[in-house]
């Protein structure tokens, strides 16, 4: 089960052209430093994209650290009053007051988003906060209430940069079981055509691009430690586990992949009845260790949910046992007009499908990302609000970016092999993830301009012809106001997502 890369001869691999195993640590060391490189440029030349506002989901992941760091408490009526209308319409009444129902039983106000991501941004908005008071002290009119600009950038580009670091890791794990050619369209192909430049640049004050972060930092440490991990790479590995939980908690499900490796080593040394007792105690210990660390490092989670709702295990979401297990909405999520994973985002299409590739190249890794991605499946399926609401695409698997990445580069590695030629598979492979990027820069355009409703069901129709039609004729003098005068446009989306709100609040009613 253990990973080894057969690019071999097909693709030029100096060592399969006679080179010496030196020559070709030396060579494939410089490539990877070259695409290291372009990624990063890349990512420094998309930064601009970042946007400093904090909005819908945001107002209660971005409340922990405001609150905390601001006003010294966890009572968040300051954060939601300040909060974008769209968000606070359904929480206040008449006279502008937070209604009754967004009490708990403790007297704070219900927050049931998850504390992650304040702990990503606090290292980066705590600077920020000692650079504003020192800055009021010199005489510099800045507020230091959170909300100013100096604060809203700092966690924008804080966001974005914890995305990057997401594609980057699991651009480095790729590449150690794929060719890096492979490995980095791959990467490029998920980075530019899924969700995730919404929760990374867009709406950064969300938990997306932290999960995929989380799940990327704990895969990339698994990979690089497994089957021969000491107890304190194990403890690592489990404060790891814990930074995922406390930013998104269905990423636990990612501990399918150590628990599967567990398994493995308890199925190879079974034979030997000598060495089993001893790998049984070992394990054990391991395991014990790792469990302790990871339930340890879900105290921010505990504490935070004893002190807003009175039990460290009320989550603020409908229980589990109100879930629809039975009866999961396996081709929605897939397929739906709302927001449907595969049909908004076809690039996953093809991710999916390579991870049956990527269980041929590596069995453990394969294996877990296939039950990993199948049991987030059943578990967002069953969920009531399995869509995402408001999100662009089926926003809950942007924690599996690691995956898709993998199970791309795994698929683009199958067709260059299928191809035989590695310049022709290069071509094929670019051209088609060129247009599912131009396809999704679109869609998104569409969603974030509100020419396909933000929430709900969409015409297909209506959608293809804005393709073709409207997103040309709109997108440069559109991208030119979000460069020049983003706050406007932000006031204007803000105001045709509250009036697609009360117009489809009508229809309903």
């Amino acid at each position: 089960m253990s990973g080894l890369r057969t690019d071999g001869a097909l693709r030029g691999d100096p060592i399969a052209m006679g080179a010496s195993p030196s020559m070709e640590a030396a060579s494939r060391s410089r490539i990877m430093v070259s695409h290291g490189k372009l990624l990063f440029f890349l990512f420094l030349l998309t930064l601009p994209l970042a946007n400093p506002w904090v909005r819908g989901d945001g107002v209660g992941y971005y409340a922990y650290l405001r609150s905390a760091l601001i006003d010294h408490d966890l009572r968040f009526e300051n954060d939601y009053l300040a909060a974008n209308e769209s968000f606070l319409m359904s929480r206040v009444d008449a006279q502008g007051h937070l209604l009754p129902s967004m009490y708990t039983k403790t007297g704070y106000v219900a927050n049931h988003f998850s504390v992650g991501p304040a702990i990503l941004w606090a290292p980066v908005l705590v600077s920020v906060h000692g650079m504003v008071l020192l800055a009021q002290h010199l005489g510099v009119h800045v507020a230091a209430n959170g909300y100013s600009h100096p604060y809203l950038l700092s966690m924008a580009v804080t966001t974005a940069s914890y995305g990057f670091l997401s594609l980057f890791l699991a651009f480095r794990l790729s590449r150690k079981y794929f060719h890096e050619r492979w490995a980095l369209l791959a990467t490029l192909g998920i980075w530019f055509a899924s969700s995730l430049p919404i929760y990374m640049y867009f709406n950064p004050s969300w938990s997306h691009a932290f999960s995929a972060f989380s799940v990327s930092l704990f895969l990339w440490y698994w990979e690089r430690t497994r089957e021969r991990r000491t107890m304190g790479q194990w403890s690592i590995l489990g404060l790891l586990a814990g930074l995922m939980g406390n930013v998104y908690y269905p990423n636990a499900i990612v501990l399918i992949f150590p628990a599967l490796e567990v398994l493995q080593s308890l199925r190879s040394t079974r034979r030997s009845s000598v060495l089993f007792p001893d790998l049984v105690r070992k394990l054990a210990l391991n395991c014990g260790v790792f469990l302790a660390v990871f339930a340890a490092s879900l105290l921010p989670t505990f504490i935070t949910r004893q002190i807003i709702y009175g039990n460290p295990l009320e989550t603020g979401y409908p229980p589990l046992s109100t879930w629809n297990w039975t009866s999961p909405v396996l081709l929605k999520v897939l397929f739906s007009s709302d927001h449907g994973m595969f049909s908004w985002t076809p690039v996953l299409i093809l991710a999916t499908a390579g991870i049956f590739f990527l269980i041929k190249r590596d069995a453990l890794l394969g294996l877990g990302s296939l039950f990993t991605f199948l049991a987030f499946y059943y578990f967002i399926a069953s969920y009531s609000d399995w869509d995402g609401l408001s999100g662009f695409g089926n926003r809950f698997f942007v924690s599996l970016t690691p995956i898709f990445i993998l199970g791309l580069a795994a698929l683009l590695s199958a067709l260059s092999d299928w191809l035989g030629k590695p310049a022709r598979a290069v071509a094929a492979a670019g051209t088609v993830l060129a247009l599912l990027v131009v396809w999704n820069i679109g869609f998104i355009f569409q969603w974030g301009t509100h020419m396909v409703p933000a929430r709900g069901e969409i015409s297909w129709g209506s959608m293809i012809h804005n393709q073709f039609v409207d997103v040309p004729l709109r997108m440069t003098h559109s991208l030119e106001t979000y460069f020049t005068h983003r706050e406007d446009m932000m006031q204007h989306i803000e105001r045709e997502d509250i009036e697609q709100q009360k117009k489809q609040g009508t229809q309903e009613n």
